[in-house]
């Protein structure tokens, strides 16, 4: 599992823009910047859609007020699935990156089976606060194992990365 000051995967992800093919890699995207990165099982499921991805959305501002450039979703789903998931959730701040075969959440160690909901491999639900392509905070879900019976949402919460965003600036910005 990757841990803090750990380089992040460098992999390629393909999405569509439109109606086009577009491969971005996760180097380029990472490189020069300070972002967060959360996944989680799957597009359209209920915690992610009525809680995790939308209170992302909501805190992008203040996110962005502690040096964030970017907000990634990352899903072991494909791109039509989580373009049409971004359109049904009205996202305009959190980029959604489809990790349609799951090579950067295996890479990160993140990679789990859900067959005893019928998902197959997915994403543990995570959350990360990456500089540069480093691996800054790191906030994966308690419980971490194979066809979980629960679902973890407590570390990974939106307004739990904020937080520990404002306390580290805080500690270093007196």
């Amino acid at each position: 599992m990757i841990k803090v000051g750990d380089l992040l995967p460098a992999v390629t992800f393909k999405t569509r823009e439109l109606g086009e093919w577009v491969e971005k890699s996760s180097v380029d995207l990472w490189s020069n910047e300070r972002c967060v990165i959360f996944g989680l099982p799957g597009a359209f499921t209920p915690t992610c859609s009525n809680e995790q991805l939308p209170r992302f959305e909501e805190l992008a501002t203040e996110f962005a007020k502690y040096g964030i450039n970017n907000i990634y979703c990352v899903s072991v789903n494909d791109a039509f699935v989580m373009n049409a998931w971004a359109e049904n959730q009205g996202i305009q701040n959190v980029t959604m990156l489809p990790d349609g075969s799951g090579e950067f959440t295996e890479a990160l160690g993140m990679l789990v089976k859900k067959d005893n909901l019928g998902f197959g491999e997915r994403s543990w639900r995570y959350a990360l606060i990456a500089d540069s392509g480093h691996v800054e905070m790191f906030f994966p879900e308690e419980g971490y194992c194979d066809n979980c019976p629960t679902d973890p949402y407590e570390l990974s919460k939106p307004d739990n990365v904020w937080r520990a965003l404002t306390d580290d600036y805080q500690q270093h910005h007196p």
